[in-house]
C-alpha cells in the first residue's frame, strides 16, 4: 500500500494519520498520533463461523510499558493484567463502532489498538476510536462510517477540543463524543453538576470536530480508490415471516396491550404462543415446504423471525398509539421504593433502590488512606482513588443460571458510571479523610440498573454518614426511531432497551449533569434528538430524587459504630522516618499499645483510625508529641518516666522525653535524685537546650509562676 501521512487541525493540536507503514497483514492498519502519543490500530477479518446469528466483533485494548519510556516490575518484567483503564477504553472503542456494521454481517472482525508511545499529556483512547475507523474502512469491510470521536473539556467558560489531562482534571467537564455521516453516535461525560443547555452545546462543539475528522477519512478513502458504499445482501426470503405473522401476528398485539403483566409473566406468553401457533404448526408440515426448509437450514430462524416480529409490533405501538407495553405513558417514570439501613450496622451504609422490577442494594464501607487503590498504572497520570464504585450482576437478576466468573467489560463499565456520577459531590480529603467503597448489587433487573446503582448509592452513602453535597439520581432514557418518526421514551425496562435504538443514562442533582452515557443500534442521531432526550430526563430524574429524599432527606450525623474514627493530622515530612522507626518499630510500638491503625502519606499527613475515640486521640498525641518541634524556653507539665544516678527522664509530650540533669533539679545541691523526684511525678519543667544530637535537657529552674500556670492549663485542655 502507498503510504500516506495527513495532519488535521484542532485549535492548534494536530491529530496524524500515517497509512501503509506498520502492519502490512492486517486487513487495515493506521498509525494515529497526537504529541508524543501514538496508537496503533489495526482490522482483521475472517470467514463466518457455522452456525452463528451474531456479529462476533472483539475489540482488545492493550497498552505497553514501553510507550512511557517504563520497564515493568515483577519476577517476569512483562506486563501482566491489565488496569480496569485498558477495559474502558475497549468498551469505548467498541460501543460507537458496533452499530455501524451492517446488521446482515457474521464474519469474525477483531480490532486491535495498542498504545505505542505516550507522553503526560495526550490520552490515547479517543485517538483509538476514530483509528478503529480508519482501519475497518482500509480494510475494505461493509461499514456505515467514516466514524470519529473527539474529547471536549470545560476550562473557564471555553469549550476545547482534546484537552490535556491536566486540564481534563482543572476542567469542569469531561465528554466524549462519537459520531457518524448520520449524527452523533455516543457520548460518555463526566460533569461537575453542568446544567444540561451546556452539556447539549458541548455535545454539538464536540460533533463539528468529530465532522472534520470523519471529512479526512473520506478524502484518505478517495485518495486510495476505497469505496464507502456498502453493498447490501439479497433480500431474505419472506416465506418464513408472513408464516409467522399469519399464525402469531394477532396474539402478540393482544400481549403486548396486556399492561398488567409484569415481564415473566409477558415473557412466558409471548413463547407460550411461539410454541403453540407457530412451532407446533410448522412440525406437521412436509418435508419439502418451504416453511420447514428455511427451518431446517437455520435451528434459530423461527427464534429470530419471531423476536423481530414482536420488536416491530412494540415500536409500532409505542409509535402509532403513544403506549408502552406496561401501559405508561413515553415520559412516565416505573414506581419507585427506596429503604435505607437494611443490613446491620456492621455494614457501615446500606439501602435499597426499587424502579419497576429493577432493584439494586449498595453497601457503603468507610476505610481509612491506606485502603485507597493504588492504580499501578504507570502510564496514566491519576493519584490514588479514593471513591471505589463497584457493581456486581448476578445471573439470579435476570432469572438464570450461569458461572459465575471475574467482573467482564460491562460490571466494570458500569461501576466506571456509578462512580463518576457520584465523584462531584463527594467531599473534600480534608473534611472527610474516609477512603469510601460501594458495592452495588443488581439483585433483579429490568433496565437500567447502572442509573439504579447510582440511587441505591447515593442513598448507601447518606446512612453511613458521608457529608455529600448534594444527592444525585438517575434515569436511563430510550428512543424509537421508525422512518422519520422518533419517540424518546423515559425511564426505559429491559424489552424497551433490547428492542430500541437508543440507550442513554443520565445522571445528575437538581443543579446539573454528573454522568452520561448514550449509545446507539443506529447509525446515529441528530443532536436535536439527544437535547431532547437530555431535557426528558430532568423532570424523570427529579421525580426520583423526590423519592429518594422522602427515605433520608441528610447525611447521617452519627456513623456506624463499627466505622472507623479517624484523626488526621500535618506532620514535616523530615519526621516521617522519626513516626515510623527503624524497621517499621517505632509505628509498631504505637498501634501495638493504641489498638489504632495509622496511615503516613508522602506529603506528612498522618491519619489514625480506629474504633476507640480515646486510643485514637491516644495515638494522636503521642505522633504529634513526637513530631513537634520544641524551642528552648519552653514550660511543660511531664511525668517522669524513669531515674538514674545524674538525673531522671520525664516525658514531657506523648512519645517525646527529656532529661533533667541533677543539678537541674533545685537551686541547692541535690544528693540524690530520689530525694526529689520518683517515677510517675508529675514535674514542671522548661527546655533548657536541644543539643546538636537532638537530645532535650530539662531544667526545673528559673520558671515564672505564670508559665507554669499556662502550662497546666494547656496539659488540661
Amino acid at each position: 500500500m502507498v503510504e500516506i501521512d495527513k495532519s488535521i487541525s484542532f485549535d492548534g493540536r494536530d491529530i496524524r494519520l500515517k497509512i501503509g507503514l506498520l502492519a502490512p497483514q492486517a486487513g487495515g492498519a493506521v498509525l494515529i498520533q497526537s504529541g508524543d502519543t501514538a496508537v496503533l490500530v489495526t482490522a482483521t477479518r475472517a470467514q463466518g463461523r457455522e452456525g452463528i446469528d451474531f456479529l462476533p466483533l472483539l475489540v482488545d485494548y492493550e497498552e505497553r510499558l514501553y510507550a512511557g519510556g517504563k520497564i515493568p516490575g515483577g519476577f517476569l518484567r512483562r506486563e501482566g493484567r491489565p488496569p480496569e483503564k485498558v477495559t474502558l477504553t475497549g468498551r469505548l472503542i467498541d460501543r460507537p463502532l458496533r452499530p455501524l456494521f451492517p446488521s446482515w454481517l457474521r464474519d469474525d472482525i477483531q480490532i486491535v489498538a495498542t498504545t505505542l508511545s505516550m507522553d503526560e499529556q495526550v490520552p490515547p483512547d479517543v485517538l483509538a476510536v476514530t483509528g478503529a475507523s480508519v482501519a475497518v474502512l482500509l480494510a475494505k469491510m461493509p461499514f456505515y462510517g467514516p466514524m470519529a470521536a473527539v474529547r471536549v473539556g470545560l476550562v473557564g467558560d471555553d469549550f476545547i477540543i482534546n484537552p490535556t489531562y491536566s486540564e481534563i482534571r482543572e476542567g469542569e467537564l469531561d465528554l466524549v463524543v462519537a459520531g457518524s455521516p448520520a449524527g452523533v453516535i455516543m457520548v460518555e461525560a463526566g460533569a461537575n453538576q453542568l446544567p444540561e443547555q451546556d452539556i447539549i452545546e458541548a455535545i454539538d462543539f464536540g460533533y463539528e470536530a468529530a465532522s472534520d475528522l470523519i471529512q479526512a477519512q473520506r478524502e484518505i478513502m478517495e485518495e486510495l480508490g476505497i469505496d464507502l458504499v456498502v453493498e447490501e445482501p439479497p433480500p431474505v426470503d419472506p416465506t418464513l415471516e408472513n408464516f409467522i405473522r399469519d399464525r402469531a401476528e394477532g396474539s402478540i398485539k393482544a400481549i403486548l396491550s396486556k399492561f398488567e403483566q409484569d415481564k415473566n409473566q409477558r415473557d412466558a406468553a409471548l413463547d407460550e404462543i411461539k410454541a403453540n401457533a407457530v412451532e407446533a404448526p410448522i412440525a406437521e408440515l412436509s418435508e419439502d415446504d418451504p416453511v420447514k426448509l428455511a427451518v431446517a437450514a437455520n435451528s434459530k430462524a423461527v427464534s429470530n423471525v419471531f423476536k423481530e416480529v414482536t420488536k416491530q409490533l412494540m415500536r409500532r405501538q409505542i409509535v402509532e398509539e403513544g403506549v408502552r407495553v406496561d401501559g405508561r405513558k413515553l415520559d412516565e417514570v416505573r414506581p419507585v421504593s427506596c429503604r435505607v439501613g437494611v443490613l446491620p450496622s456492621r455494614v457501615h451504609g446500606s439501602a435499597l433502590f426499587n424502579r419497576g422490577l429493577t432493584q439494586v442494594l449498595s453497601a457503603a464501607t468507610l476505610g481509612t488512606s491506606g485502603d485507597a487503590q493504588d492504580l499501578a498504572d504507570d502510564l496514566h497520570p491519576q493519584q490514588d482513588k479514593r471513591y471505589l464504585h463497584h457493581y456486581n450482576f448476578p445471573p439470579f437478576s435476570v432469572g438464570e443460571t450461569k458461572p459465575m466468573r471475574s467482573p467482564g467489560r460491562r460490571e466494570i463499565g458500569h461501576g466506571a458510571l456509578a462512580e463518576r456520577a457520584l465523584v462531584p459531590v463527594l467531599p473534600a480529603k480534608e473534611e472527610f479523610p474516609y477512603v469510601i467503597r460501594v458495592v452495588s448489587e443488581v439483585l433483579s433487573s429490568n433496565g437500567s440498573t447502572s442509573m439504579g446503582s447510582v440511587c441505591a448509592s447515593t442513598l448507601a452513602l447518606m446512612d453511613a454518614g458521608v457529608p455529600l453535597s448534594q444527592p444525585v439520581s438517575g434515569a436511563a432514557m430510550g428512543l424509537i426511531k421508525e422512518g422519520d418518526e422518533v419517540r424518546i421514551l423515559t425511564d426505559i425496562q429491559g424489552i424497551e432497551d433490547f428492542l430500541g435504538d437508543m440507550d442513554f443514562k443520565v445522571a445528575g442533582t437538581d443543579t446539573g449533569i454528573t454522568a452520561l452515557q448514550m449509545d446507539m443500534k443506529i447509525k446515529g442521531l441528530p443532536l436535536d434528538v439527544i437535547a431532547n432526550a437530555i431535557r426528558q430526563a430532568k423532570p424523570a430524574r427529579l421525580h426520583i430524587l423526590e423519592k429518594m429524599l422522602a427515605t433520608i432527606d441528610t447525611p447521617r450525623k452519627v456513623m456506624s459504630p463499627f466505622a472507623p474514627r479517624l484523626l488526621t493530622l500535618k506532620i514535616d515530612p523530615e519526621f516521617i522516618g522519626l513516626v515510623i522507626g527503624p524497621g517499621g518499630k517505632t509505628i509498631k510500638a504505637i498501634t501495638e499499645e493504641t489498638g489504632v491503625k495509622i496511615d503516613i502519606e508522602d506529603d506528612g499527613t498522618v491519619t489514625i483510625a480506629g474504633n476507640d475515640s480515646e486510643k485514637a486521640q491516644r495515638a494522636y498525641n503521642i505522633v504529634q508529641g513526637m513530631t513537634r518541634k520544641l524551642n528552648a524556653g519552653d514550660v511543660y507539665v511531664g511525668k517522669v518516666t524513669r531515674i538514674i544516678p545524674i538525673g531522671a527522664f520525664v516525658e514531657i509530650l506523648p512519645g517525646k522525653e527529656g532529661m533533667i540533669h541533677i543539678s537541674q533539679l533545685a537551686d541547692y545541691r541535690v544528693g540524690k535524685v530520689e530525694d526529689e523526684l520518683a517515677v510517675s511525678d508529675e514535674v514542671i519543667v522548661k527546655v533548657r537546650e536541644i543539643d546538636n544530637k537532638g537530645r532535650i535537657n530539662l531544667t526545673r529552674l528559673n520558671i515564672h509562676p505564670d508559665e507554669a500556670a499556662a502550662a497546666r492549663e494547656a496539659t488540661n485542655k
